[in-house]
């Protein structure tokens, strides 16, 4: 049914063709910007779920309650 839709397209092929390179090109330009990222910013956002409030100048609860 659709394909009588599309015949009538001009240049339907690239479509395709420049969806795939836009995707190629922002899967490389993300990797490369994975692997050239700041080791010492990783670690650190690596250890930030696990510092406790205090040390970011918050109150921590579990002082409150005891």
């Amino acid at each position: 049914m659709f394909k009588h839709y599309f015949e009538g397209i001009r240049y339907i092929e690239i479509g395709p063709i420049v969806g795939l390179v836009v995707f190629m090109v922002f899967f490389i330009v993300l990797v490369y910007l994975v692997l050239k990222m700041d080791k010492g910013f990783v670690n650190e956002m690596k250890n930030k779920p696990l510092e406790g409030d205090h040390e970011q100048g918050q109150p921590n609860l579990n002082d409150e309650l005891t």
